[in-house]
């Protein structure tokens, strides 16, 4: 009998859609801080624990899905979980992958009272 492959448990927050990873009965954002679960004993408690996330329409359609570990981290096996660990699928600079330059860029956007985006309206006439 093959050793059980290592899995984690991951669900969207009902309120921005993010990625979410369970931690000791908790949510984080990050693939990094979640916890990985050997024993599949364990791996389904955790799921049937995050229903009460459901039920209290925090997040939705938690599951299971596997992983390996290895000396520089966790690595989602399949190539859905490795998308939604990046972040979404826009550029590198756009996005969470982007990181506190994204928050920085929109904070003085704010305060120099300019649009968001790199775009400018097209003038339209009524």
């Amino acid at each position: 009998m093959a050793a059980p492959v290592p899995q984690m448990l991951t669900a969207n927050r009902l309120v921005d859609g993010d990625v979410l990873y369970w931690k000791g009965g908790e949510w984080v954002l990050a693939l990094k801080d979640g916890d990985v679960f050997a024993d599949p004993k364990a791996a389904d408690a955790a799921l049937a624990a995050a229903q009460k996330s459901v039920a209290g329409n925090a997040v939705v359609n938690p599951y299971l899905f596997d992983v390996k570990t290895d000396a520089k981290g966790i690595h989602p096996v399949k190539e859905r979980e490795i998308i939604r660990a990046a972040g979404p699928t826009v550029r590198f600079d756009l996005g969470k992958q982007a990181g506190q330059k994204t928050e920085n860029r929109i904070q003085e956007s704010e305060a120099n009272n300019r649009p968001r985006g790199p775009f400018k309206s097209p003038p339209y006439e009524i």
